[in-house]
């Protein structure tokens, strides 16, 4: 099963979460083979979105939000979007879309940044908003300090990560078809608790970028760990392999019921929300040339079909939602 695994180093500054999704990733790449037209995502594409799930999922167990972490990819490139979404109860979907071909050994950079002008964005969405609160979203360029492009998601969101929560962040990551995994080491801030929103950052915290060697120190052994090991290797073996001169103190990992699964958020009220937003006479124009309005979900693949009397049912109260009169898939 999928597992999350948190942990700490005695007596040292430095946190750590490791995880490994494998039937919440399958499921995903499964849904796409069957319910895409287009059939499989193409390799690179595979990998590049396995990465981003493991990522988000690192992300959403090391910070304390009741809400959604959506992480996406865009640019340039022949990948014009890739999401990764991770509930707060680790309920987690992903996408992307294509506009173009794409090569067998396609980098991060042929994908979405082709002239580096591709971006990062990490959106924080309140699980409960407050009157007139908005979700949260910081974005960062897919280069780097000198604006040379990064071919590492990795590289992306440990840059993204110094300037939102002012922490060194080294990140490993790795997909294949069968596991998605990642694993987080992250200097604890020494005042506040950190966090992505960046609202706890402090000048004692910034003045420690670089400079604590018991980080720096666990940051290069679990540099160390290789793609392969990361894929096949379980939780146990890693953490004796790399880190066996520490004293780690581990959490009870998450898993099953409790850890990461695959969960779309899609419906039949979010749609009719969005047939409502278009407007009545943009609606009754898609009615009249084909008859019914279909809505398919590019994340698990459900198709939500409305006829002229569930579309009537939308307009004639605001508000309203039409009962599922019509197949849904």
């Amino acid at each position: 099963m999928s597992e999350i695994h948190k942990f700490l180093f005695e007596g040292l500054p430095v946190r750590g979460v490791l995880v490994r999704l494998t039937d919440a990733w399958t499921e995903i790449l499964g849904r796409r083979a069957s319910a895409s037209k287009a059939g499989a995502y193409p390799l690179p594409v595979q990998n590049l979105l396995g990465e981003m799930v493991a990522a988000a999922t690192l992300m959403q167990a090391n910070i304390k939000f009741n809400g959604a972490l959506i992480l996406q990819i865009f640019g340039d490139g022949p990948v014009k979007l890739a999401v990764a979404e991770v509930q707060p109860d680790f309920g987690l979907r992903a996408t992307a879309t294509l506009i173009g071909d794409i090569a067998p050994q396609a980098s991060l950079s042929e994908l979405v940044n082709v002239g580096n002008e591709g971006k990062c964005a990490i959106t924080l969405d309140p699980k409960s908003r407050l009157p007139g609160q908005q979700p949260y979203q910081g974005v960062v360029p897919l280069f780097g300090d000198q604006r040379e492009k990064l071919d590492k998601l990795s590289e992306v969101l440990e840059h993204y990560m110094l300037q939102s929560e002012q922490l060194d962040t080294t990140l490993v990551l790795a997909a294949d078809d069968k596991v998605a995994a990642g694993l987080l080491i992250q200097r604890l801030p020494l005042e506040g608790t950190g966090n992505l929103e960046g609202s706890r950052v402090s000048q004692r915290n910034e003045d420690e970028i670089g400079v604590n060697e018991d980080y720096k120190r666990i940051a290069m052994l679990a540099s160390s760990l290789k793609r392969e090991e990361l894929l096949t290797l379980d939780v146990d073996t890693i953490l004796r392999r790399l880190f066996w001169e520490e004293s780690v103190i581990r959490f009870e990992p998450l898993s099953g019921a409790d850890g990461p699964h695959f969960s779309c958020t899609c419906g039949r009220e979010r749609v009719s929300r969005m047939i409502q937003g278009l407007g009545e006479p943009e609606a009754h124009s898609i009615l009249a040339e084909r008859g019914e309005i279909e809505v398919g979900c590019d994340f698990c693949g459900a198709q939500y079909h409305f006829d002229p009397i569930d579309v009537a049912q939308i307009f004639r109260k605001t508000g309203d939602v039409p009962p599922a009169s019509s197949a849904v898939q």
